[in-house]
């Protein structure tokens, strides 16, 4: 069964499959499944085997898998390695993961501008014998400063009494403390296919291919994904009702909260619903149209910030936008909801005070799906994730704020 069938598993079956292939493809098995599920295949196996399997590994690859466990197995899995990998990973464990140094590669050699290109392929060689892999060419000036990288098909072209220098190729440098957000940013302004990790001399620390960056993004937007929708990143789908009540029962019991605040509003009009029912009928319209235009502001506005396209220094621009296409969307929908209001029940009134209210709810959903998120970024919360709440919460009070009032005010 191939490798990328084992998440689609339940878990016993998947630990069967898993420990039934070969070491080498239990590492390619583990690039390509979910954190949990690495996780839980690997606590399941004896120490020997999980650092036979990390041998098949890159350094930086092993190393993210090792992070998963606690300290003391990381000591064990550790000691139990070969030297060669085992130097490579300590050397990595020591740099915060959520830097640059966290995600880079170090698997390069560092040759002086003026040696000749036989004696770069000569350790080149000696490299991709001592690891099995192929490194990346730093190339150095006299005085230990980056020069460039040299292309390794060089070394197959290239006159061997050639000097290094001649065939370096600019590479794109990070500090090594650089937050994980800084090197996407980079890479975007840079889109190549690797950047060279610096400390804090300027020696070279590693190497950060585009690869490391696209499965950043991805983990990132799984994240988001996620966080929109109040589900810890852990959670699996065959994950027993416990650990599932366990993942979710906090933000539930916020949104329960928020709910409570809603019912309050709709508590001060008793009288008004008592004596027209009919508008029990159409709140939930209200709160459901709000809660969709604010959650397509909310979308478009993490997706700015994560692009960093705007912030709350200067979101009047955007917030005008917003909320002028939450007028004009509340306008075309409030005629449609009044339409049928009066089609069905052949009240006008109640057909206005919706198509108002309608109105009013969808500009709210706009300001707010707009503002939060920005104020949530600027104190130092994740907008996908603490934004949607407040947005809601805001939809919905003053949504039904809108409708019952107006009702209150224009109903006989």
């Amino acid at each position: 069964m191939k490798t990328d069938n084992i998440q689609t598993q339940q878990p016993a079956r998947r630990r069967e499959i898993f420990r039934e292939l070969p070491p080498n493809l239990q590492a390619q098995a583990c690039l390509i499944l979910s954190k949990h599920v690495v996780y839980e295949l690997l606590s399941k196996m004896t120490n020997a085997d999980v650092a036979e399997m990390l041998a098949h590994l890159d350094p930086d690859e092993a190393t993210d898998v090792l992070q998963l466990f606690s300290t003391e197995k990381q000591k064990r899995l550790l000691a139990i390695l070969d030297g060669e990998i085992r130097g490579a990973v300590e050397k990595l464990m020591r740099f915060d993961p959520s830097t640059a140094a966290g995600l880079m590669d170090i698997d390069y050699i560092q040759v002086n501008e003026n040696e000749n290109i036989a004696e770069v392929a000569r350790q080149f060689k000696i490299h991709e014998k001592r690891t099995g892999r192929l490194p990346v060419i730093i190339v150095l000036k006299e005085n230990g400063e980056l020069l460039g990288y040299l292309p390794g098909h060089e070394l197959g072209f290239a006159r061997l009494k050639d000097k290094a220098r001649k065939y370096v190729r600019k590479i794109t440098t990070i500090p090594h403390s650089a937050s994980r957000d800084e090197t996407i940013e980079i890479f975007r302004s840079y889109p190549h296919a690797k950047m060279a990790v610096l400390g804090a001399t300027g020696q070279v620390l590693g190497i950060i291919y585009s690869d490391d960056v696209l499965r950043l993004l991805r983990e990132q937007e799984s994240e988001s994904l996620y966080d929109f929708a109040g589900v810890s990143e852990e959670e699996s789908v065959f994950d027993g009702a416990a650990q599932k009540v366990k993942f979710r029962y906090k933000w539930l019991i916020i949104n329960l909260a928020t709910a409570f605040l809603a019912s309050f509003v709709v508590s001060l009009f008793d009288a008004t619903i008592a004596k027209y029912v009919l508008l029990a009928v159409y709140m939930p319209i209200i709160a459901g149209m709000g809660g969709n235009a604010a959650t397509q502001t909310m979308a478009v506005m993490v997706r700015g910030i994560t692009l960093k396209q705007i912030d709350l220094a200067a979101p009047f621009y955007t917030l005008k936008k917003e909320v002028l296409a939450g007028l004009v969307n509340g306008a075309i929908n409030g005629l449609i909801v009044a339409a049928v209001v009066i089609a069905l029940n052949r009240d006008v009134t109640i057909a206005l005070v919706l198509a108002m209210a309608m109105v009013v709810n969808l500009v709210v959903a706009a300001f707010f799906g707009t503002l939060i998120p920005l104020f949530m970024k600027k104190i130092g919360k994740d907008p996908a994730s603490s934004a949607t709440i407040f947005i809601t919460t805001a939809t919905d009070v003053l949504g039904f704020l809108a409708f019952l009032g107006l009702a209150t005010l224009l109903l006989p």
